[in-house]
């Protein structure tokens, strides 16, 4: 077994990015499926951890107010991205595009070796739940030693994005959790990976 972690530090609130700078709406997210890796220069990496496992390689990398996954087993590859909006150029392989809004669940047969499945859910809470939540996701990050990345937005509210990894034999699950004080979203992801087994 292989596990590497790195957390890049970057400025929490000196460089605001563009989509702090406006207020942004729940329906702006999406998340998005391909078959085919992804390369990092199409995104700013705030932390990535790499697991090698069980016949398969994973990897995540956190971003600020979203995330990538990574998985491949033999020649089949799976990547998931959620982000509020996805860089032109990186089309390639594109299987689905899911909106984040509300509640939703999507499974993907890949090929007869790899399942995909994931849903998700959207929150829009008010100043005080939205803190207690950020409280308790901070919480449960020193807790579960999670890949994350927080930084303050122009009007100095706290934001978070974390990701929440358990590795198995044949399979990976992810919890994600991207937290937007200008807008109050808690948008919650819950992936799994998976080996087939064969008949």
């Amino acid at each position: 077994m292989e596990v590497e972690k790195d957390a890049i530090q970057h400025p929490r609130a000196e460089e605001p990015m563009s989509f702090a700078s406006k207020t942004s709406s729940l329906q702006a997210y999406n998340m998005f499926v391909f078959r085919n890796p992804l390369h990092p220069e199409f995104f700013r990496i705030e932390g990535r951890k790499r697991i090698a496992y069980g016949g398969y390689d994973f990897e995540a990398w956190v971003l600020r107010g979203g995330h990538a996954l990574r998985f491949q087993f033999n020649s089949t590859c799976a990547a998931e991205v959620v982000l509020e909006q996805m860089e032109p150029g990186i089309e390639k392989g594109l299987v689905t595009t899911l909106p984040c809004a509300g509640e939703r669940d999507h499974e993907e047969h890949l090929n007869d070796e790899v399942t995909y499945i994931t849903s998700m859910q959207t929150e829009t809470l008010s100043d005080h739940l939205y803190m207690s939540t950020y409280n308790e996701m901070m919480d449960h990050a020193r807790e579960f030693d999670c890949l994350l990345t927080e930084w303050t937005d122009e009007a100095g509210k706290p934001n978070l994005s974390l990701l929440d990894m358990q590795r198995y034999a044949g399979e990976v699950h992810v919890q994600g959790y991207h937290l937007r004080s200008d807008c109050g979203l808690v948008l919650r992801t819950q992936t799994i990976f998976q080996i087939n087994e064969e008949e």
